[in-house]
């Protein structure tokens, strides 16, 4: 169930991304919610979890849009992967 709602925040957080993408003009609660739990998502990488560099980087991309626009092809590279994470982690 656990792996479901982990699945439910990366399909959120590539939402946010790519409405961020978009030219919508990001909302501070919760780009800094998903940052954040994106960010401790991604300690799951001391385990061993090789994908959790991908919320990591999602984390950080997520904390610099609140200030710079970073470039358009990390962001889309970054939220795809993380709906293909979301995706997966249903089945």
């Amino acid at each position: 169930m656990i792996v479901k709602i982990f699945g439910l925040v990366d399909l959120c957080a590539a939402l946010l991304i790519l409405a961020l993408l978009l030219g919508l003009p990001p909302i501070l609660q919760l780009s800094l919610f998903f940052g954040g739990v994106l960010f401790m998502k991604s300690f799951f990488l001391l385990t061993g979890d090789a994908l959790s560099a991908v919320d990591l980087i999602s984390s950080v991309i997520i904390f610099i849009t609140l200030f710079f626009t970073p470039w358009a092809w990390l962001m889309w590279v970054c939220s795809l992967m993380l709906m293909s994470k979301g995706v997966a982690s249903f089945f």
